[in-house]
């Protein structure tokens, strides 16, 4: 057994979870020091009863993080029915809000009429705190109390205003189980913290397999900063010349392209035309 290719694998299966060392630790029932050795490769042959506590916790197949090709000794590996685009693509990223649901002129307008304020000073305020929010550098409550004061609106919660309004975009959760049957796939977002997971919780977003998840917020990075396509294409696991971005700004599209990504726009107004453009590209 390789160590350190093996705890790279294992490292690798838990980002791709969205976990830390710590999270794992607790639903694995493993020592913190274990799990760091495990992860640097400082342990030679590691029970193959950690390394399954390790699988079932991240949600990844034992085989996967043994890289066991085959259960018949000699035999070829099977085919795990992923295809390859004409243009190389294999891996897919989505981008959440404005691409896979939509949200801003409804939540603005309750927020608006709520508080008795215009419409273009919600949006205004919004956008002067998103930014931090999305990087993780002020946390949703803070953000919270400042708009509760400025709109003078009691007990304001944005998570409560976008939860209500967020709503999946027509035609995408078909998109999506295409796209997963075919391809690897995986959401990367301009998100506040944790709101990714309830639109999960919510069943907002489509019920497939997604082999990662980018939240901003989380990672402590956003688009189109370098540093979140670096990450997100390290937990794709291919080169960056095998994935595409799909999303709806053009600045964050510009970021992946950098990055040496394929990139399709997605229009939030023309979905159905959006939507046939995306299928288009990663034909095979």
């Amino acid at each position: 057994m390789d160590e350190k290719a093996l705890g790279k694998r294992l490292q690798l299966a838990r980002k791709r979870a969205g976990l830390t060392q710590q999270e794992l630790c607790q639903k694995a029932g493993l020592s913190y020091s274990t799990l760091a050795k495990i992860e640097r490769g400082a342990i030679r042959t590691p029970s193959v009863f950690t390394v399954a506590h390790i699988a079932a916790a991240t949600g990844t197949p034992l085989e996967t993080l043994l890289d066991i090709k085959s259960a018949t000794l000699g035999a070829p590996a099977p085919a795990n029915g992923k295809k390859r685009s004409k243009s190389g693509v294999r891996f897919v990223y989505f981008d959440v809000n404005g691409t896979l649901v939509r949200y801003t002129d409804r939540a603005f307008a309750d927020i608006a009429e709520q508080s008795h304020t215009s419409w273009e000073i919600i949006q205004e305020m919004f956008m002067h705190y998103d930014g931090a929010a999305c990087r993780g550098s002020m946390a949703s409550k803070e953000v919270d109390k400042i708009i509760s004061a400025e709109i003078n609106l009691p007990d304001f919660s944005w998570e409560e205003f976008y939860m209500k309004h967020a709503e999946p975009t027509p035609g995408i959760s078909e998109l999506l189980d295409w796209v997963a049957t075919n391809y690897d796939l995986g959401l990367l977002t301009n998100n506040w913290k944790g709101f990714t997971d309830e639109l999960m919780k919510k069943q907002s977003l489509p019920a497939v397999e997604y082999t990662a998840i980018v939240e901003s917020a989380k990672v402590g990075c956003s688009k189109p900063e370098a540093k979140i396509y670096e990450m997100a294409q390290q937990l794709a696991g291919v080169q960056a010349g095998e994935i595409m971005l799909v999303d709806d700004k053009p600045a964050y599209l510009a970021g992946a392209e950098r990055a040496g990504w394929h990139t399709e726009w997605f229009d939030e107004t023309n979905p159905e035309e959006s939507i046939a453009r995306v299928r288009e590209a990663l034909a095979f």
